[in-house]
């Protein structure tokens, strides 16, 4: 089944492919330039600091409802071995398998395709089984810093989660943006909060992930039109799930990832940053998101930071 033609019109309004050069592998992670993070480093004032990732572990957010997306298992590879001999110091190493998605994540612009493409018009094909990712894998976004936004939509809307069947909307981010005083800007990373990771740490994971809110297919032209680098949510999918149009699977990642060339964040718990945010009347922050750089990954985790 192709894509119907309303998205292809959005897709032809957020396309950034050739905006930074043929050769481009980044997309808007170009937005966060050395003056955007001087600015990010001024927001912050009190030296607050905010974890925003879930815990690694075997019992994770993971169901099996993405084939092979398989939640961390640890694994102790030595326990106080003396490799030096009898009497010398001791060591303990552990490995770990897990999806790279499997936590809290950014998705590489290789998450997705559509039309046999890319993004910046790369043909899907380059993505290889021994190889990973050819080009735009997680490992070209070599430093995620700048400034972060919290677009709290759930607190903005006066509810602590939002239902599984709302499609934030940019009517939404915009209320969001009123209650935090704030206007996103280019290069700014946007967190926007809908409070369902509430489910998950109530200890229901399939109730988490479906039916859940999210971003809806309107919210691409909004952070395009504000230059935004970045983009994650409190969610698993990321957008709404089951998805506003029958039949019509993941177009915000489609549009985000291929066509704009936008990095996306899944499973951020914000709900410290909410209460923190609301504590000090303030929503912009010094975020620091650094990516893990796997080689040709077309996603990594990460123990992304607000700074206050």
């Amino acid at each position: 089944m192709s894509l119907p033609d309303a998205f292809h019109e959005i897709a032809k309004r957020v396309n950034n492919w050739g905006r930074w050069g043929a050769d481009d592998e980044i997309g808007t992670l170009n937005l966060i330039t050395d003056e955007v993070v001087r600015e990010a480093a001024a927001c912050v004032r009190t030296g607050r600091r905010v974890p925003l990732a879930l815990p690694l572990q075997q019992d994770g957010v993971q169901t099996g409802m993405i084939p092979g997306r398989v939640n961390p298992l640890h694994t102790m590879v030595q326990i106080n071995q003396e490799l030096f001999g009898p009497g010398t110091v001791a060591c303990s190493d552990d490995a770990v398998t897990m999806g790279l998605q499997a936590a809290t994540h950014w998705d590489a612009l290789t998450h997705v395709s559509h039309s046999g493409r890319l993004y910046n018009g790369r043909p899907a094909g380059t993505i290889t089984a021994h190889g990973g990712a050819q080009f735009s894998g997680i490992d070209k976004a070599r430093h995620i810093v700048s400034r972060g936004v919290l677009l709290d939509v759930a607190r903005a809307r006066g509810v602590d989660r939002l239902d599984g069947g709302h499609a934030v909307t940019p009517e939404d981010l915009e209320a969001a943006e009123e209650l935090a005083g704030t206007r996103v800007r280019a290069g700014d990373i946007a967190l926007v909060r809908t409070g369902q990771i509430q489910v998950l740490l109530a200890g229901d994971k399939h109730a988490y992930g479906y039916p859940s809110p999210g971003l809806s297919i309107r919210t691409p032209e909004w952070f395009h039109a504000r230059d935004v680098a970045a983009v994650a949510n409190d969610t698993l999918t990321f957008e709404i799930f089951p998805p506003e149009t029958e039949d019509l699977w993941l177009p915000v990642h489609a549009l985000d990832l291929v066509e704009m060339g936008m990095l996306q964040g899944q499973n951020w718990n914000l709900e410290e940053l909410s209460t923190a945010c609301g504590q000090e009347g303030r929503y912009a922050f010094l975020l620091s998101a650094m990516p893990e750089p796997f080689v040709g990954g077309t996603g990594t985790p990460v123990a992304p930071v607000a700074v206050l």
